[in-house]
């Protein structure tokens, strides 16, 4: 069986600003939260406002009125907040006082309670919590989220202020480098009746791309201070998984599920087909290809990566074949595997060769600096990745050092481009499995996982 897809063995303690992100985007905060038992937030709109903090006992409950949780709780005054409904999918909102009551004993307990309930309150951190170190090359960030998002992609606009995605409309936002992270707030991108899976992020200058599922695109001109909503047709096959800002004015490359390339030069006014099929029309009419199923094949990409030349590999949802695609070709290009194995992922090498992690914790690197023409190009790494499940493997801008991450906390690293690998065994004690790992230089490095877990590059 696969341990990356365990669950992890425990649940660690946090103490995030709490909040849904559905109530969030919904509601009008007017007024700050009174620090006692008998507290009040007072909140504008329909629905409450999650914003309660914990540090240990019971998790936060809805700031209703009266209710505080944990050992004590406090509502962050916010200043006023409306946000608009955006535009369907896929198409070019003082009250009185009442009168007082009589003073009475009631209000004498009241008050004793609020007296009782201060030195807690003050206690507790003023801001985000600081990160724990777990490890000599990583720190655990805390994140201002609900346990079960998981995170998916990170890009930064310039080296201190960068974005951060992942499911239930999850997208963060950073101006210290990933050191603390806040909710972005992006009218456009609300949809009361839609929870949209935030998918990829690409920057190139002040000019930004994100896509998710359902079909959603954004775009921004000024480094993330605002977006707007794209339209994309209903007709698009599959669902963007991958976006690519290939240059500045407007350049980008859009890439579904089902293989569907898109071109764009004018800030996505146009676009254009750089393949004349999905990838299922492909594997359905080239049977002869000698593909393993092909004359039936329905599925997806379940992996797609993009190399600096513009090639990409995409791996099958099934794991048993993969198919390439360069600029020029009308088709994706099927490769078969020989090997029994599944594979889990697939990437690029800094120096332009392949990576796969198969499934049971094995890694295999192509002998070519070049897509390998047969399955028998690969050569088998040795790495004691104890039965874990391996999910992605990262490499930093010079080639030099390769990461790996995988299920239950499990982090490798390489010094020699992956001739050898070594264990941080700090990571262990992460309840999570770890998808992701990106460098954007040499220092600056994440890894996103499941549970809401994102680990910050410390290392020299």
């Amino acid at each position: 069986i696969d341990r990356a897809r365990a669950a992890p063995r425990s649940r660690r303690t946090r103490n995030p600003y709490t909040r849904d992100r559905a109530e969030y985007m919904a509601a009008t905060v007017t007024a700050a939260c009174v620090a006692s038992t008998a507290a009040a937030c007072s909140v504008g709109g329909s629905r409450p406002v999650r914003a309660s903090r914990h540090q240990g006992g019971t998790r936060g409950q809805l700031c209703t009125g009266v209710r505080l949780s944990g050992r004590a709780a406090s509502c962050r005054g916010r200043a006023q907040l409306s946000v608009t409904a955006c535009a369907p999918p896929f198409s070019s909102e003082d009250a009185e006082l009442r009168n007082a009551s009589p003073f009475g004993r009631r209000d004498l307990a009241k008050g004793a309670l609020a007296a009782l309930a201060a030195p807690a309150i003050a206690a507790l951190p003023a801001g985000p919590a600081k990160a724990d170190e777990v490890s000599k090359f990583w720190e655990l960030v805390d994140l201002p989220l609900e346990p079960g998002i998981i995170l998916l992609d990170i890009a930064f606009a310039d080296a201190k202020h960068g974005f951060l995605l992942g499911t239930r409309q999850t997208i963060l936002e950073t101006f210290d480098g990933g050191k603390t992270w806040d909710f972005k707030a992006i009218p456009a991108a609300f949809d009361e009746d839609v929870n949209y899976r935030f998918n990829s992020v690409s920057f190139q200058g002040s000019e930004g791309w994100i896509v998710g599922k359902p079909a959603i695109l954004l775009h921004t001109t000024d480094g993330g201070a605002t977006w707007e909503r794209v339209g994309l047709s209903p007709r698009l096959p599959g669902a963007p998984v991958l976006i690519t800002a290939t240059g500045p004015n407007g350049q980008a490359e859009l890439v579904t599920d089902e293989g569907a390339i898109y071109l764009t030069t004018d800030a996505a006014r146009n676009w254009k087909a750089a393949v004349e099929e999905t990838i299922s029309a492909t594997l359905n009419r080239t049977v002869s290809s000698g593909i393993t199923g092909a004359s039936y094949y329905t599925g997806t990409f379940s992996t797609i990566a993009r190399n600096p030349d513009g090639d990409y590999i995409g791996l099958s949802s099934r794991g048993n074949f993969y198919m390439t695609w360069s600029p020029g070709q009308a088709y994706w290009q099927p490769h078969n595997r020989s090997s029994a194995r599944r594979v889990q992922s697939m990437g690029w090498r800094p120096d332009g060769g392949v990576w796969e992690l198969t499934r049971g914790g094995g890694i295999f690197f192509s002998n070519t600096t070049s897509l390998p023409d047969e399955d028998n190009d690969f050569d088998e790494g040795k790495i004691g990745s104890r039965g874990f499940g391996l999910l992605d493997l990262g490499s930093k801008p010079s080639g030099k050092q390769f990461w790996i991450v995988g299920g239950s906390g499990s982090v490798f690293y390489s010094n020699d481009a992956g001739k050898s690998w070594k264990r941080d065994r700090g990571t262990d004690e992460v309840a999570a499995n770890l998808y992701t790992v990106k460098f954007n230089t040499e220092s600056d490095g994440f890894v996103l996982g499941n549970d809401g877990v994102l680990l910050r590059y410390i290392g020299a």
